[in-house]
């Protein structure tokens, strides 16, 4: 499963920009191997950064590592000359990566698994029974 989809990068960058950079055989569609091609390099990248210290592949996929992945896609996809501002998205994403490969950032993982503070096991002693007299020696 790749981490965005051709839904996703139209939803970022509109579907006229897609299918400029995506559209290799000129029938008006993005091609669906110039695309698959692009997001299966981002996601490449993605596990190549994040594998140290999550195991992959994700149960849901973060929103970042998607944001990331879109990025990526759109610079694979822009090969001559692209943008200077899918430049500067895809610098951002590869920065953001470095930092979750070096442990600097943690992704918003849902584990799925329920917070410490709602589990746990309740304790109780009792000392035993007790009269009023053993209670109240030392102080009549």
């Amino acid at each position: 499963m790749s981490y965005a989809t051709l839904a996703d990068l139209i939803a970022r960058a509109g579907e006229r920009e897609i299918i400029q950079i995506a559209d290799r055989d000129k029938d008006g569609t993005p091609d669906p191997d110039v695309i698959a091609e692009a997001l299966s390099h981002a996601d490449n990248i993605v596990n190549g950064y994040v594998r140290a210290h999550y195991t992959l592949p994700f149960a849901v996929v973060p929103d970042l590592v998607r944001t990331w992945a879109i990025a990526i896609a759109r610079h694979k996809l822009h090969f001559q000359n692209p943008p200077d501002y899918v430049v500067d998205e895809y610098k951002d994403a590869i920065a953001s990566l470095k930092d979750v490969a070096a442990g600097r950032m943690t992704l918003p993982i849902d584990t799925g698994d329920v917070p410490a503070s709602a589990t746990g096991t309740v304790m109780a002693a009792d000392p035993g029974t007790s009269t009023a007299r053993d209670i109240l020696r030392g102080w009549l």
